[in-house]
């Protein structure tokens, strides 16, 4: 056989050389001849494309292909003969890999030395194959040609994948963010986000995000997240070279990029900015740095929604502050009250297993709890005495008065504001008021409130009594276990006490 195969040249002598890299391009000679598998080697020893040079996979038949195909996931090029344990095993094996596996990357090129058994015209017309040459034609020049161009189109192929798969998991991403409720879940999703979009593990990179105002000191920056860095990540911590890659791209105003490292710069219409490092031990690819632009432009966008939905929440906060503060002025009690209700509802509600954003909505929403006492005269709201029947049955009124005033709301504080209102002098047995509601009938959220604002009503001065000493208090809520309050939450605030105590102290009046 080498007698006529690559006949038109001289072959280069030297034997395949070992490579230390660590990439390759994996070439399947198939063929059941061992002289075109030497020969085919020393031909292409030396070979390099893109600076990767040839890893060789050599199968003498059609089943052991099928085999090594089966273990070898990155064969950029297969070289197929086409007669080998049957005549037409070469395009029985070309059927199996398009068609059974699926594998439409991998380049095929079918080379015989019996062009009868095959014709080239029904060959390329039938089979999906990306060249069909005969053995006799293939000078070492062209063999060289042939592998370059198929390693072309191979990469191009790789490189539309690898931006596809990209692209699927910035939108992935893209909806994590989104179901993001504050700064502090959204910078450790960036995190997690980064790596998967580069298809690398996380231990593989190295990625900091940091905002700052488009007109602030480049120094000011405020680090969103870094990798290694806890909940609340420390500037100082960062890398130096970091730090200040951050303030040059601060001041330059654009994203620049060196062959281990990205910065991405992004501004928006409202005066921030947003800045995006990563770095890995070996080249980013161009690929690399295209989804990085695309994901940290994502990441721009994303904070901002964000930022706008926090100042939202904020003044919702406030809000519902001030109109509960309001109230507690009205009959004469502070405003400390309601901060008070508003964070040990908050504690409840996640130890009672609500999620993040239903103990969020309670924490807003429960310092509406007596707005119906708006309509309340004041010589009943402020009586020092105790009320009599006719002033007890107007006192109750403010429950559904309070749930009137919010209820046609479609803002979830306020629709949740509307139960506690209603629910939250309901009591567990059934005594409560203004429906008798019973056990689970009255709504997790006014059963939580009702145990947060006795727990304090108790233990504050009130112009009717005194505040009660805590343990007076405590014994109260246990004998009031499955009768005033929910069983569970008692036991949930007992186990918790100390928790529940630190806030008391932290919002004195």
């Amino acid at each position: 056989m080498n007698n006529f195969l690559f006949s038109d040249e001289n072959l280069n002598q030297e034997h395949e050389s070992s490579n230390n890299k660590e990439d390759y391009w994996d070439i399947l000679v198939v063929d059941d001849e061992e002289d075109i598998h030497q020969v085919t080697k020393l031909v292409l020893s030396g070979f390099e494309f893109e600076n990767k040079a040839l890893r060789f996979h050599h199968a003498y038949s059609a089943k052991e292909a099928m085999d090594l195909l089966n273990q070898q996931e990155n064969i950029s090029v297969g070289l197929i003969d086409v007669v080998m344990e049957s005549n037409h095993a070469g395009l029985d094996l070309i059927k199996y890999i398009r068609q059974d596996m699926g594998n439409h990357d991998i380049r095929l090129i079918l080379r015989t030395g019996q062009p009868g058994e095959a014709p080239e015209e029904a060959v390329i017309r039938d089979y999906d194959i990306n060249d069909y040459k005969n053995k006799t034609e293939l000078t070492a020049v062209k063999l060289k040609t042939l592998l370059y161009s198929a390693l072309r189109s191979h990469r191009d192929i790789q490189t539309i994948g690898k931006h596809k798969a990209g692209l699927e998991r910035i939108i992935d991403a893209s909806g994590s963010f989104l179901r993001c409720n504050s700064v502090r879940e959204f910078a450790s999703t960036i995190l997690s986000h980064v790596s998967e979009v580069m298809g690398l593990s996380s231990s593989d990179i190295y990625c900091a995000a940091a905002v700052n105002s488009q007109s602030a000191q480049a120094e000011h920056f405020r680090l969103l997240a870094a990798s290694g860095e806890g909940v609340e990540p420390n500037t100082e911590a960062i890398p130096q070279n970091v730090k200040q890659l951050f303030m040059e791209t601060h001041n330059k105003k654009h994203s620049h990029q060196t062959e281990f490292e990205y910065i991405g710069y992004f501004p928006s219409q409202e005066g921030s900015e947003t800045m995006l490092y990563v770095s890995k031990d070996s080249a980013l690819q161009q690929t690399d740095r295209q989804l990085l632009a695309f994901f940290a432009n994502n990441i721009a966008m994303a904070y901002d929604n964000i930022r706008l939905r926090e100042t939202v929440r904020e003044s919702q906060k406030e809000l519902s502050y001030i109109l509960g503060e309001a109230v507690e002025k009205r009959s004469k009690e502070t405003g400390s009250h309601v901060k008070r209700v508003a964070n040990y509802s908050h504690l409840l509600a996640k130890l009672y297993g609500l999620n993040e954003y239903q103990s969020e909505i309670i924490k807003l929403a429960s310092p509406l709890h007596d707005i119906g006492k708006i309509s309340i005269p004041d010589n009943i709201l402020n009586k020092p005495a105790k009320l009599d029947d006719n002033e007890w049955k107007i006192m109750q009124t403010h429950a559904k008065v309070g749930y009137e005033i919010l209820h046609n709301s479609s803002n979830d504080i306020l629709k949740c504001g509307a139960i506690i209102a209603y629910h939250h002098h309901e009591k567990w047995d059934g005594s409560g008021y203004p429906q008798s509601l019973k056990g689970e009938q009255i709504d997790i959220v006014g059963r939580i409130t009702a145990l947060a604002d006795v727990f304090d009503a108790l233990g504050s001065d009130r112009c009717y009594k005194p505040a009660w000493p805590l343990e007076k208090v405590i014994s109260l809520i246990q004998s009031e276990r499955g009768k005033h309050f929910d069983p569970k939450l008692v036991d949930l605030f007992i186990n918790n006490l100390d928790e529940f105590i630190f806030i008391r102290d932290s919002y004195p009046d």
